[in-house]
């Protein structure tokens, strides 16, 4: 049976637990030391009104003006400051550094003898709060916070809760800022690869499509007069010294020369070591700050070692000008077409950075399902934590219709899984299929560089 609300009163009194009260614009909480002020008041004015005596009197408005001023003080902390939050880039990226600068202002005449700042943000190891004493009225202070990005995602900012109170700690208020919440994204680490399978002089291209693209390739459609934002590399000075007006050449995509990635994102094909947690429990961001290496060590899981094998290949390919289009079944189908440019990598990184491996359809479905799509000449690389066999009979058939085919395994073995990682191996590089086998510590630079 539920008690009533006096009787859940009574009983945090007796156990000295702090009781809040909710208010318009925030919450009120009322401290143990209180209720004895309370009570002594209480009876102290119990025995004016029965004996008349002029001490119980003054003692008792002495008591309420002392808690009427305490008050006063706690509500007049509370209601007069002014909290800015800035997020220096809304987008971020694993290894580097997500900042915020804060500033207070104590907009009262009084001063706050303390401030507590309580953050509720998302981004692990992101340390906002703290106490702030002594704050003098009319005074500004602010501060920056800097926090080394170890998991991607997309991350809740805030918001920020301020509690404060009068000096004697009777009366301690709270209010929660909403105008400081915002969010963050942040992407999967990428790796410059010097050099990746197959060589680029290497890959096939195709018959030109009529699609238009303004990115700058080897087949020209035709041409058209000079536009505002056009790069002067597109200009054809033949037809503009024969038209006398600036004429620019117009370039079509090579589909034929398209380069997919297939990441397999099946939940029970995945593994994970068991101290991933405690590695991002460790707040190694002064230390990192101070040395500065180049690349942070990736948590040892095959789903994160997946996506930021995928965001590296997929830089190193748009690097080089191919257009480049994505696939993965996680918690849904995720498809982006096929792209040139920094736009691309910025689109493929804003779907790895949330993308969970959450799904439920095996890799050798995807293939079948996905790879039909593909045309002649195109170059699939796939990525997957499984050992099973039967994705592997599903690529030979891909490449036996003339595709380019290179996949990567990142072994679940190493990760505390288990699967035939070696068998697959032998078994796409018999079919002549360039393989990669990527395990838990490897340098990602190495080995894909093969």
């Amino acid at each position: 049976m539920n008690d009533s609300i006096p009787v859940r009163l009574l009983k945090k009194i007796r156990r000295r637990e702090p009781i809040w009260i909710p208010l318009r614009s925030g919450a009120f909480r009322v401290m143990s030391r209180h209720w004895i002020l309370i009570i002594a008041w209480v009876i102290l004015t119990v025995f004016a009104f029965q004996t008349s005596s002029e001490i119980f009197f003054r003692l008792s408005y002495l008591i309420l003006a002392f808690e009427i001023a305490s008050f006063a003080w706690a509500v007049h902390s509370i209601a007069t400051f002014r909290l800015e939050r800035d997020v220096v880039t809304q987008r971020t990226q694993v290894g580097k550094v997500a900042e915020e600068n804060f500033l207070i202002h104590n907009t009262g005449r009084m001063l706050k003898v303390w401030l507590e700042i309580r953050d509720d943000s998302e981004l692990p190891a992101h340390r906002v709060s703290r106490v702030l004493n002594g704050l003098r009225a009319g005074v500004r202070w602010s501060w920056t916070v800097r926090t080394l990005c170890r998991r991607r995602g997309r991350f809740r900012l805030g918001p920020i809760t301020i509690v404060t109170g009068d000096p004697f700690g009777l009366f301690i208020l709270q209010r929660q800022l909403k105008s400081t919440q915002s969010a963050i994204t942040v992407f999967p680490q990428t790796i410059d690869l010097p050099r990746f399978a197959p060589a680029m002089g290497q890959m096939s291209g195709g018959d030109s499509l009529q699609r238009r693209t303004h990115h700058v390739t080897t087949n020209v459609s035709g041409t058209r007069e000079y536009a505002p934002g056009d790069s002067f590399n597109r200009i054809h000075w033949r037809s503009t010294a024969r038209l006398e007006r600036l004429i620019v050449k117009e370039f079509e995509l090579d589909p034929s020369a398209d380069v997919w990635l297939y990441l397999d994102m099946e939940r029970t094909a995945q593994a994970r070591l068991w101290y991933e947690e405690e590695i991002l429990a460790r707040d190694i961001s002064s230390v990192w700050l101070t040395n500065r290496p180049q690349e942070i060590q990736l948590l040892p899981s095959t789903e994160e070692y997946m996506v930021t094998i995928a965001a590296t290949i997929a830089k190193y390919y748009l690097a080089n000008q191919r257009a480049l289009g994505f696939a993965a079944y996680g918690h849904e189908r995720e498809i982006v077409q096929p792209d040139r440019g920094e736009r691309q990598l910025n689109r493929l990184l804003e779907v790895l950075a949330v993308l969970r491996a959450e799904g439920g359809i095996q890799f050798s479905q995807v293939l079948a399902q996905e790879a039909t799509k593909l045309g002649r000449n195109n170059t699939l690389v796939t990525i997957t934590p499984s050992g099973e066999l039967t994705w592997v009979k599903s690529l030979r058939e891909i490449k036996r219709r003339g595709l380019r085919v290179i996949s990567v395994i990142v072994d679940s073995n190493s990760f505390g899984g288990r699967g035939e990682t070696e068998a697959a191996a032998a078994e796409l590089l018999a079919s002549g299929i360039p393989t990669y086998i990527v395990r838990e510590g490897d340098d990602l630079r190495t080995v894909l560089s093969q």
